[in-house]
């Protein structure tokens, strides 16, 4: 289609109604020229469309939800990212969703942020990668995905209008770098910009993100749309590359046309955006013909229910309490009122009406009932009802068990949209739960359903085994007995650091800021980059995760060991299962720089890929890297640089689980 001419043929009113959405959910379409309109739905774990009723009111449709994102990079395992993709192009092409509006890759700069569970990682190269993923799975169904919330918004507490202060190699090494990641290797229809200002300037009107890097550096093809309400200037954030502001919002079109007749805005930028938008708007459109009618529910559960598997992750596993062994266990007490309700996805935009939801507890008793064991459930004495009662019957049944498993976690309210946590410890009543059935039974395990970092150390001494659920989805009930039962071994990997107290995390005296301004002053050093290069202590490094066998590594070789900046490396080694169970294992690759003039830190993720291995069974893995595996971010040259010397190559379980290392000398050109 010639864009250039149908834009030509628009009057001026017809091409500003254009770049502000029709309601909440839908772009202007202007019938008398052929131009569709199209719809955005709310993801990025599932979709949430929104449909209206006769009354006026609103319903949210029923949908597949998935692990959240945090519970996705768990698994370390891209290809699963793209199956939840393909699976949520499929919901939206039956409800006729044209763009889901995920996912989210914002760095978890600080545990307290209320949305890291709709985040991917600390670390810039995994969130990337698993972005990318998703993404390419959603598009591969011919369903546009928004990339965001870009930039640099690391916190929900007065994200509206505050300031996220950050020096520009922290801004590019840290938080674009995701960003820049998925856009590259996946090509998002749309980026969604943020409503904080970055270094003073909001993300809707700042034309150096927007055109100057995202468009002219790496390459973006797609529009970009604003956060629901973050247009603060309609003019500014045109000039600045906005395509889209949404939702509908009367002032923004006459924003527009105040600025047109004041000279401010120009028809070649009125036209240029919309011949941006209108390209994604006419691909979304002519993708019509392909959808599907109705997905396969029961084979998305399945797909959940895998995602789950692969996510959660084994913390503690004192004297191999997991998984239950029907020698030692005849009684089993399962405590918590998680393990009947529960908790499968954090609050805000991104909640899912699931279709089913599978309870923890059902699946154990069947499970348990194949071993013989008995179990006897309690709701805990952390529940605020009846809390005397319940706190007898929970330590009665705990004393009479050989083990407990006990559900807790964090409640609905605690992190979502709009608000942080204030702390990162559970509950205090939930706490003191942990407290009072450990002692009763030493055999006790807890199972932690949450979204980010939970600080453990008031109790994790006094239970033998921690096992993290994440936010699993709906599907997260059968696989997380399944794992306590050893049916699978577990495999997931923390995505975050988890710290011993907040006092010890790099943004504790910056967070959340003075109400205008939140200075990023520890700059590149966030997460593991900051603990393991000034070796503070942590509960879980980055990476950790246990699984219910042992795996070996050997073998590294580094071909060549002597090469240029623009060389692609190989690194191979061998990893070996010596257990007893099938189990997956995520190899870890990190970079030192050994030489550098500048402040790095001590290792930077750069490759990772998770290995299924039977008993016995030894498999030859292999890394390629390239220059951006070596460089930082060089504020003299503003441009990646990359300094010529000696390099470590370090291979691990997780960043502090180092297993072998290599060096490579690389000559600068």
């Amino acid at each position: 289609m010639d864009l250039k001419s149908l834009i030509a043929e628009m009057t001026l009113d017809e091409k500003l109604q254009l770049l502000t959405g029709k309601n909440n959910w839908e772009t202007v379409g202007i019938e008398r020229l052929g131009v569709p309109s199209i719809v955005v739905s709310d993801g990025p774990h599932g979709l949430r469309k929104m449909v209206r009723e006769e009354d006026g009111s609103y319903k949210t449709l029923k949908s597949t939800c998935f692990p959240t994102a945090s519970a996705m990079s768990a698994t370390w395992n891209p290809e699963l990212a793209y199956q939840v993709g393909e699976c949520i192009a499929e919901e939206c092409q039956a409800e006729n969703v044209d763009i889901i509006l995920g996912p989210g890759v914002n760095i978890k700069r600080t545990p307290l942020c209320g949305r890291n569970f709709e985040y991917f990682s600390e670390d810039p190269y995994l969130a990337g990668e698993m972005a990318a993923a998703y993404i390419n799975g959603v598009q591969s169904k011919d369903v546009g995905t928004s990339l965001k919330h870009y930039a640099a918004n690391n916190q929900e507490y007065d994200r509206h209008h505050i300031s996220s202060e950050v020096d520009t190699r922290a801004l590019r090494e840290i938080y674009l770098k995701p960003f820049e990641i998925a856009v590259k290797k996946s090509k998002p229809w749309t980026v969604m910009c943020s409503y904080n200002r970055i270094n003073g300037v909001y993300g809707s009107e700042h034309k150096v993100l927007l055109d100057d890097i995202l468009r002219k550096e790496w390459g973006f093809d797609g529009f970009v749309v604003s956060d629901w309400g973050a247009v603060w200037d309609r003019a500014k954030s045109l000039k600045a590359t906005l395509e889209l502001a949404m939702p509908y919002d009367e002032k923004h079109f006459g924003a527009l046309k105040k600025a047109y007749e004041e000279g401010k805005i120009t028809d070649e930028e009125i036209d240029s955006a919309l011949e941006r938008f209108l390209t994604i708007v006419f691909r979304a459109y002519n993708a019509r013909s392909k959808r599907v009618k109705e997905y396969d529910a029961d084979k998305h559960h399945e797909v959940a229910k895998k995602v789950a598997l692969e996510s959660i992750t084994l913390l503690k596993n004192e004297d191999n309490i997991l998984p239950v062994n029907k020698s030692k266990v005849k009684k089993l007490a399962i405590i918590g009122e998680f393990a009947a309700m529960p908790i499968i996805q954090g609050g805000g935009s991104a909640h899912v009406q699931s279709t089913k939801v599978d309870t923890p507890l059902e699946k154990i008793k069947h499970l348990a009932q194949k071993e013989g064991i008995e179990v006897e459930y309690a709701i805990s004495m952390s529940v605020p009802s009846h809390s005397q009662y319940n706190q007898n019957t929970a330590l009665t049944v705990a004393e009479n068990a050989d083990q407990v498993i006990m559900f807790v976690g964090n409640r609905n309210h605690v992190e979502g949209e709009s608000h942080d946590r204030t702390s990162i410890r559970l509950a205090p009543d939930i706490e003191n739960a942990i407290l009072q059935v450990s002692r009763r039974n030493p055999n006790t395990v807890v199972v932690i359903q949450a979204g980010s970092a939970i600080d453990m150390s008031c109790w994790i001494g006094k239970v033998k085994g921690v096992v993290f659920d994440w936010y699993s989805g709906q599907a997260g009930g059968s696989a997380i007995a399944e794992i306590l039962f050893g049916v699978h071994s577990p495999s997931g990997k923390i995505a975050e650091t988890f710290p011993l107290c907040l006092e010890d995390t790099p943004s504790y005296d910056t967070y959340p800021g003075d109400g205008i301004v939140s200075w990023y002053k520890e700059g590149i050093m966030v997460g593991y980059r900051y603990y393991d290069t000034f070796e503070k202590p942590v509960l879980f490094p980055f990476g950790h995760g246990l699984s219910y066998t042992q795996f070996e590594y050997s073998d590294l070789k580094i071909t060549p060991d002597v090469a240029n900046e623009n060389d692609e490396i190989t690194v191979s080694l061998s990893i070996k299962n010596i257990g007893h169970v099938q189990g997956k294992e995520t190899v870890q690759l990190y970079v030192r720089d050994m030489c550098s003039h500048v402040l790095r830190p001590y290792k930077e993720l750069k490759g990772f890929v998770k290995v299924d291995l039977e008993p016995g069974e030894k498999k030859e893995i292999s890394f390629k890297l390239n220059r951006d595996a070596f460089a930082y971010y060089s504020t003299a040259v503003d441009d990646w640089h990359i300094e010529g010397g000696l390099y470590k190559i370090l291979i691990g379980a997780s960043s502090q689980d180092i297993r072998l290392t290599g060096t490579i000398k690389i000559s600068a050109e």
